[in-house]
C-alpha cells in the first residue's frame, strides 16, 4: 500500500455521494462508501471511479453494505439518517436519527479505533454529541460539519448583495446548526473590510436571517430532500484540512469545556483542524449581545441533547 489516506463515507445518498465526488477529485485518499441499501454504494462507487480517466484521478472507490471494508480508516464521515422534509423541524429528526447514528458509530469504532469521526447527520449538534458519547473517543477526534456550510451560505448571500467575488468574502458564524445560529457581522469581511462598513444594519439582519434559514429554504424548494452540493463541498474542505494537515481555521461543531462560557456541549466555534483532529479551539472576546445570542443557541442545543439522552436511557 502507498501512502494514500483512507476515508469512509457512511450513507451513499445525495450528501454522501457528493462528498465522495469532491474527495475523489482531490485524489489523495481512497474511499469506501457504506450504505444499507443493497447495490447502491457499489453502483455509485463504480460510477464515480469510471469518471477517473476523464477527470484525471486515481482514487479507488469501494461500495459496501458492511463495515469490514472500512477497517483502519483515517477519517469516517457519517451522513446517514433521514433528511428533513418540508414542515419537519430538526428536532423531529432527533430520535429517528439517534438510532441510526448510534448503530453506525458502534460499527465504525469496532473496525477503526483510531479514526476521526466527522458527523454530518442532523440535528447536527445532537448527533455529534451522541457519536462522542458512544465512541468513547477523545474530544479532538469527534467533530461536526455545520459552520463551514452555514458560513458558505452567509458568504454567498453577502457576495450576491454587494456584487463582489465570494473569494473576497470571509464569514463568521457561531452556535448551533439551526434557527438559533449566530452569524457575527463584526467579524465578517470583504477583502478585510467589515461588512458593517459596507451594508446598513437592516440588510445585514436580513442576510443573517436568510443564513439561519438556509437549509429550510432549500428543503422548501426541493420538496423531496435537502441540500447536498454545498454540504458535500463543506465536508470535503474539512476532510482536506484534517488529512492534509492544513491547519485551516474553520467553524466546526466541537466539545466545549468552558470555552465561550459553555460547558460539556457540542456547538459551533472556530477551530484549527489538522492531523491531530481538532488541534485548537480559537476563542475570541464577544460583545454582550453576541455572547447572549450564543448562550441562547447553547440552551436550545442543550435542551435537544438532554431530551435525546433521557429518552435513550429511559
Amino acid at each position: 500500500m502507498g501512502t494514500r489516506k483512507k476515508i469512509t463515507v457512511v450513507g451513499a445518498g445525495n450528501v454522501g455521494a457528493t462528498t465522495a465526488l469532491r474527495l475523489a477529485d482531490s485524489d489523495y485518499a481512497d474511499i469506501v462508501l457504506v450504505d444499507i441499501v443493497e447495490g447502491l454504494p457499489q453502483g455509485k462507487a463504480l460510477d464515480l471511479m469510471e469518471s477517473g480517466p476523464v477527470i484525471g484521478f486515481d482514487t479507488h472507490l469501494t461500495g459496501a453494505q458492511t463495515y469490514e471494508e472500512t477497517a483502519d480508516s483515517d477519517l469516517v464521515i457519517i451522513t446517514s439518517g433521514l433528511a428533513r422534509r418540508p414542515g419537519m423541524s430538526r428536532d423531529d429528526l432527533v430520535d429517528k436519527n439517534a438510532e441510526i447514528v448510534g448503530s453506525v458509530v458502534r460499527e465504525v469504532v469496532k473496525h477503526s479505533p483510531n479514526t476521526t469521526l466527522l458527523v454530518v447527520s442532523n440535528p447536527l449538534d445532537a448527533m455529534t454529541h451522541l457519536a462522542y458519547k458512544i465512541s468513547g473517543f477523545p474530544k479532538n477526534r469527534v467533530l461536526g460539519m455545520a459552520g463551514v456550510l452555514d458560513t458558505a451560505r452567509f458568504r454567498t448571500f453577502i457576495a450576491m448583495e454587494l456584487d463582489v467575488s465570494v473569494e473576497d468574502v470571509q464569514g463568521f458564524v457561531l452556535g448551533g446548526h439551526g434557527d438559533t445560529m449566530v452569524p457575527l457581522p463584526r467579524f465578517t469581511t470583504v477583502a478585510g473590510i467589515p461588512i458593517t462598513e459596507l451594508l446598513p444594519k437592516e440588510r445585514i439582519d436580513a442576510i443573517c436571517q436568510r443564513t439561519a434559514n438556509g437549509g429550510a429554504e432549500i428543503v422548501n424548494l426541493l420538496k423531496t430532500g435537502s441540500a447536498f452540493y454545498a454540504p458535500g463541498a463543506a465536508v470535503a474542505q474539512m476532510a482536506d484540512s484534517l488529512l492534509l494537515d492544513k491547519k485551516r481555521v474553520l467553524p466546526a461543531t466541537v466539545y466545549l469545556q468552558g470555552e465561550y462560557g459553555i460547558n460539556d456541549l457540542f456547538i459551533g466555534v472556530p477551530v484549527k483542524l489538522g492531523a491531530g483532529g481538532v488541534e485548537q479551539i480559537i476563542q475570541i472576546k464577544l460583545s454582550d449581545e453576541e455572547q447572549a445570542a450564543l448562550n441562547r443557541s447553547g440552551s436550545a442545543v442543550r435542551e435537544l441533547v438532554d431530551g435525546m439522552f433521557s429518552r435513550l436511557n429511559a
